[in-house]
């Protein structure tokens, strides 16, 4: 097609930067057909209370599975960019953004035993919640944490272990949700490991089992396993909407549920990124951290810079409809997305802070107007599908 910048090949050559080891160490297609209800209301209540009404609906999801359950604020502060690359974060401001994200309704924080101090933060934080604020506040505060082990024999006492360590950076009894991610599917291990988290949960060290970056297949084979799974965390974004083709088929029948990540493209669909060209070296923003540069390569493999700058414009139209920014429609779009619970953003603890944008999601209500024009451009791009494969496998090709 005329708008695409490279071809598939060249496209699919490009995703194999993103590697095991670069991962761990910082660590379209919507459905054409898809009907945008419009709900029916027997009465026509004030607009003001319509919005407030919306967004307090809106605001928290509740993840289940059999007996085990966890409420989540809808959007997640995720905090990869404690890892490095992202600007020197001191501890002292992260806790303090830390607890303006949650005294701003903004609770939940979604970290990994990778990302350089995250769970030590999160230490500090959560004490200073339970000395400071009202128990009301603690009540809504999450702690999400993710598991990434070797490609080693998945004992009892090895996932036992690993898993106190998390409970000691974090201070808690219990987490809160362990995500488990694994590397290499030729390796049953995973089902083992997993095995050993239910027996962890259920000795009320683990309150939720969850996942990250794993595949349709995968899913599938761990829930007929018996493994009590209340979501998988995967990319998914305006441009990158795999998710939307086996995975969340799959979840609508077992009511497991999505968290998104790079659902604003490390800051990519943001007005910053606006009629800007990159293919001429210093004439745009600098791709200066480890998001920006990954989801660059997500746009070249989608379509191109060309076309990213038409959704952007897209975007921007919607957003001054709305009196909102281009990351706040963004976010809203795979928020209203089957099987999608809640969708992280990013946060540079400290350094910068992205409270109103956030919570302006929350009231926000995209119409069938909007959704068209979105669709209109979207629709231009690869399925991503073809080009990468399944959730996840991005960091599992050779």
């Amino acid at each position: 097609m005329g708008s695409t910048a490279i071809s598939t090949q060249q496209a699919f050559c490009n995703l194999q930067k993103f590697t095991p080891l670069s991962y761990a160490s910082s660590c379209r297609s919507l459905r054409s057909r898809r009907k945008w209800a419009v709900p029916i209301r027997c009465c026509s209540p004030s607009p003001a209370a319509e919005v407030a009404t919306a967004a307090k609906e809106n605001r928290r999801e509740l993840l289940k599975n059999g007996d085990d359950n966890l409420e989540i604020c809808r959007v997640l502060n995720g905090m990869w960019q404690t890892s490095g690359g992202w600007g020197r974060i001191d501890r002292n401001d992260a806790v303090e953004a830390m607890l303006n994200y949650a005294d701003a309704g903004l609770s939940t924080f979604d970290m990994a035993d990778h990302y350089g101090p995250a769970e030590d933060l999160y230490g500090i934080f959560i004490n200073r919640v339970r000395r400071e604020r009202p128990p009301e506040l603690l009540e809504t505060v999450r702690g999400l944490t993710k598991w990434v082990p070797p490609p080693v024999k998945m004992t009892r006492s090895f996932v036992s272990e690993s898993i106190d360590v998390s409970r000691r950076r974090m201070d808690v009894a219990a987490l809160d949700m362990l995500q488990f991610h694994w590397w290499d599917y030729s390796n049953p291990g995973y089902l083992d490991a997993l095995k050993h988290l239910t027996d962890l949960k259920g000795e009320g060290k683990i309150k939720t089992i969850a996942l990250t970056n794993f595949d349709t297949e995968r899913l599938r084979i761990i829930l007929e396993n018996g493994i009590p799974v209340v979501s998988n965390q995967v990319q998914h974004s305006i441009v990158d909407m795999r998710p939307q083709q086996k995975m969340a088929e799959l979840c609508q029948l077992t009511g497991v549920k999505l968290i998104t990540y790079g659902t604003v493209m490390g800051g990519l669909l943001s007005e910053k990124f606006l009629d800007t060209n990159l293919t001429i070296p210093f004439a745009g923003p600098a791709l200066n951290t480890p998001s920006l540069q990954k989801y660059k390569r997500m746009v070249d493999a989608w379509g191109g810079w060309s076309l990213f700058q038409e959704l952007l414009r897209t975007l921007k139209t919607v957003a001054n409809k709305h009196g909102v920014s281009i990351p706040t429609v963004a976010v809203r779009f795979i928020l209203d997305q089957p099987a999608v619970a809640g969708s992280m953003i990013g946060v540079r603890l400290g350094l910068s802070q992205h409270i109103k944008d956030a919570n302006a999601v929350f009231s926000l209500v995209l119409d069938e107007e909007d959704i068209s024009s979105i669709l209109q451009v979207t629709n231009k791009g690869r399925d991503l599908q073809k080009v990468i494969g399944d959730c996840g496998d991005e960091y599992r090709r050779a």
